[in-house]
């Protein structure tokens, strides 16, 4: 069930996404963006197939380099404006001294971004290791504090006792990820051989183990059936929730988005046409428009016809090109 937390984006920013512009030769993908992610949100970017969206997660983790733009991401409260504004002015990547450490994202590239930065992502087509085990995959994305306890590989060949604790720990936390996505019992299966559903669930666990400040989901309700559905908003709740994690998603369902989104940014043709609470958002003839594939004029016949508006509108009636 959603919480109270009306324009925590606006006072209380994790993520912030400002004009940001993606061009691709003469077709641009995302055009003067400007967004904020609420620390401890639930935030889903919606749109219809080729609005842009998996364009804006492959900027904020570093897969793509914007054409314009900025992308801040913050950890801890009081990161301000002046302090964004020093780091751009000299050039530098990221500033990580302090409890209020701020990061240019657009500048980094995607491995720092995930180590440093604390953005973890899972994507549309699941990318596990299928011939690794289910806790190797979560022991996989502890690698670099491993490394470290093994002062780069030597402390593991000589089994140290640093490592031996470190690896220790490893395990314990991909147990605790295994347990709260209920694939403990398969802990030794390899990860091709768990059902779909299991690997959607296996693929958040192993982004949580690098104890990311923010979580990007590509669409991870994608051909998940409604029982599964509502164990995944019952864990992106828990993780919200006991975790302290920001939680971005882009998802088409609009049940799981509806139900525990604090904030939803509607994207039509790479621009932003709303930005608001679900409840706002879902009743905006814009947002109607641009699903259902008609003039706003419109609107109010088709609202009138279906008795609900975005809720049966799940996929664009456009090609099914996708998005860049």
């Amino acid at each position: 069930m959603k919480t109270n937390r009306a324009r925590n984006w606006d006072r209380n920013v994790v993520l912030s996404v400002e004009h940001l512009t993606m061009r691709f030769g003469g077709l641009v993908a995302v055009n003067d963006l400007s967004f904020n992610v609420g620390r401890g949100d639930i935030t889903a970017l919606i749109g219809p197939n080729g609005a842009g969206k998996t364009t804006v997660f492959n900027c904020v983790t570093g897969f793509y380099k914007p054409t314009e733009g900025r992308i801040a991401m913050r950890h801890g409260a009081g990161v301000s404006q002046d302090q964004i504004e020093a780091l751009t002015r000299t050039g530098r990547q990221y500033d990580d001294d302090g409890d209020h450490r701020v990061f240019l994202l657009e500048r980094m590239p995607d491995f720092e971004i995930s180590k440093r930065a604390k953005v973890a992502r899972t994507f549309q087509n699941i990318r596990l290791f299928g011939g690794m085990t289910a806790l190797e995959n979560l022991l996989v994305a502890q690698h670099n504090p491993l490394m470290i306890a093994s002062s780069m590989t030597v402390g593991g060949i000589l089994n140290l006792p640093g490592y031996r604790k470190a690896r220790g720990e490893a395990i314990d936390f991909a147990a605790y990820w295994l347990e709260k996505t209920g694939l403990i019992d398969r802990a030794d299966d390899p990860a091709a051989d768990l059902p779909y559903g299991a690997q959607r669930r296996l693929e958040i666990a192993r982004a949580m183990c690098i104890r990311p400040h923010l979580l990007c989901l590509d669409e991870p309700a994608a051909g998940l059936n409604p029982r599964e559905s509502t164990e995944l908003n019952e864990l992106l709740q828990y993780i919200r929730k006991d975790h302290d994690t920001s939680i971005l998603l882009i998802e088409h369902d609009m049940g799981v988005v509806m139900e525990i989104s604090d904030h939803v940014i509607v994207l039509d043709y790479g621009q932003k046409i709303a930005d608001d609470t679900a409840d706002e958002v879902k009743n905006d003839p814009k947002v109607i428009s641009a699903y259902l594939g008609v003039d706003e004029d419109e609107v109010a016949a088709i609202e009138e016809s279906i008795d609900m508006p975005v809720h049966h509108a799940k996929h664009s009636q456009r090609d099914e090109g996708g998005q860049p």
